[in-house]
């Protein structure tokens, strides 16, 4: 499971990449409930143990996926 974060005033993404045993829906639920109040930081371990905290007033968007799922470039059609 991979978590991407884009953060505020910066060009780089931070990936995160969680154990495959993650539950999705309860991260998906701790995430809203740390950007809900933007004062937080947002604190998460990946599958090595390392933690890595961004504080909730700099996150632009997370993307939350599978590191198996295809990555689009280029341009798109139908």
């Amino acid at each position: 499971m991979d978590v991407r974060i884009g953060v505020t005033y910066s060009a780089k993404e931070i990936d995160v990449e969680m154990g495959d045993d993650v539950d999705v829906a309860r991260l998906r639920s701790e995430i809203e409930s740390v950007l809900d109040g933007a004062e937080g930081v947002l604190w998460l371990t990946d599958r090595k143990g390392r933690q890595v905290g961004v504080p909730a007033a700099k996150v632009a968007y997370v993307e939350i996926g599978s590191p198996t799922d295809a990555r689009r470039i280029g341009f798109g059609g139908s």
